[in-house]
């Protein structure tokens, strides 16, 4: 259990982080504030790769399981600080609750997951099997998993552990998303004398219209697989007095377990297919969007948006051992899935890496106006972080 001096020191860390602005691609405040907590902490190293990510290493005195806890440095932005009912950068503590960006997605988590290691491993004297580590990962916020791909191939995990918020329930598999790309392509004519061109929007809107009809897969435990239009852009744009030669649709597709790139774009383009055959004037195109961003270090950072769903069966041994230790606290969490993305895309849906989900704190607090965390699910979290370590590093 923890003393009131743990967590003060606890509580003192995550101010720090939440205090520390880290905006995608600016996360290097925060990198600062874990290695300066790691050296003082009994970490015995820190790597810090291309893209910026922070990976903090304990190692036991015996070899055993590689553990790694995975928390996101990065926040999404303060559109409007004046909303606010406290200063979204002040970390300020009022009635039991930490208010700010990231107390919630996810500093707190991270803060947890690094003092509940330190904790762990003095309080052993490092005689334990295996090692761990905390990775503070970058740009999660714009790529989940796209980052993560560096740590697992740095690590090389034996069993993860996501730091999402779940108000402490385990969580064994979430869906996963993909942003659709759909492209129409015409001839431009001024719009007087429409008929010399084609209108690419218009090409789009029957692309649409039977883009309605298709009727996504579904799971017993995930629910439905969900295709929604989430935007639409004509080129050229403003277009005064021109027809568009192109337009561009996105849309959101969540993504079940075992759905690949190929099985997502295949009925789409099939429609497509039948389409362009029956209007020759029609040129369309699918893919999945490619971002890129800027990192920290100067490195670009760049993916699909691809991020595959995953989930594990409650009874595999992991998930067991973990439930038993945290019973055993006196600790009662429910088994469920996260319903938004996580960096478990690339863990468990990409590598097939072991996977589970632990965080403090509500998913409905993420990205909100007065995002907060109640200072009692900030300790109990780093309380069930020493269970896991405890049934993990046997």
């Amino acid at each position: 259990m923890l003393d009131e001096s743990r967590k003060d020191q606890i509580l003192a860390f995550c101010r720090k982080l939440v205090q520390a602005q880290s905006y995608s691609g600016h996360e290097d405040l925060v990198a600062e504030e874990i290695k300066t907590f790691c050296h003082a902490n009994g970490y015995h190293d820190i790597h810090v790769d291309r893209y910026g990510n922070c990976i903090c290493h304990i190692k036991g005195s015996r070899p055993g399981p590689r553990i790694l806890f995975d928390g996101h440095m990065d926040t999404v932005p303060v559109p409007d600080p004046s909303a606010w009912e406290h200063d979204p950068f002040g970390a300020e503590i009022v009635d039991g609750r930490m208010y700010g960006r990231g107390t919630s997605d996810m500093k707190g988590a991270l803060s947890a997951m690094l003092a509940a290691a330190s904790f762990f491993a003095q309080d052993c004297q490092y005689d334990f099997a295996g090692d761990i580590y905390v990775a503070g990962v970058v740009h999660e916020e714009c790529f989940e998993g796209v980052a993560s791909r560096a740590i697992s191939d740095y690590v090389k995990p034996d069993v993860v552990i996501i730091g999402e918020a779940s108000m402490c329930n385990v969580k064994i598999g979430q869906r996963g998303r993909a942003e659709v790309i759909l492209e129409t392509f015409g001839v431009n004519a001024h719009s007087a004398n429409p008929e010399k061109g084609i209108n690419a929007v218009y090409g789009m809107c029957r692309v649409i219209q039977e883009i309605q009809k298709l009727t996504p897969p579904s799971h017993p435990v995930m629910g439905k697989g969900i295709l929604e239009l989430t935007d639409i852009k004509s080129s050229p744009y403003p277009g005064a007095s021109v027809v568009p030669d192109y337009c561009r649709a996105t849309y959101d597709r969540r993504l079940l377990v075992g759905e690949t790139k190929e099985s997502v774009l295949a009925p789409i383009q099939t429609l497509l297919d039948r389409l362009m055959a029956e209007n020759p004037t029609l040129k369309a195109k699918v893919s999945f969007a490619v971002g890129e961003e800027l990192c920290y270090t100067g490195e670009a950072i760049r993916g699909e948006r691809f991020f595959p769903g995953w989930l594990y069966d409650r009874k595999e041994p992991f998930v067991q051992d973990v439930l038993a230790e945290l019973h055993a606290m006196g600790y009662a969490p429910e088994i469920t899935q996260y319903n938004f993305c996580t960096n478990g895309s690339h863990y468990a849906g990409e590598a097939g890496i072991p996977t589970l989900g632990i965080g403090p704190s509500r998913e409905n607090l993420a990205h909100t106006v007065n995002e907060y965390i109640e200072l009692g699910e900030l300790f109990k979290v780093a309380e069930c972080y020493r269970g896991v370590m405890k049934a993990l590093l046997k």
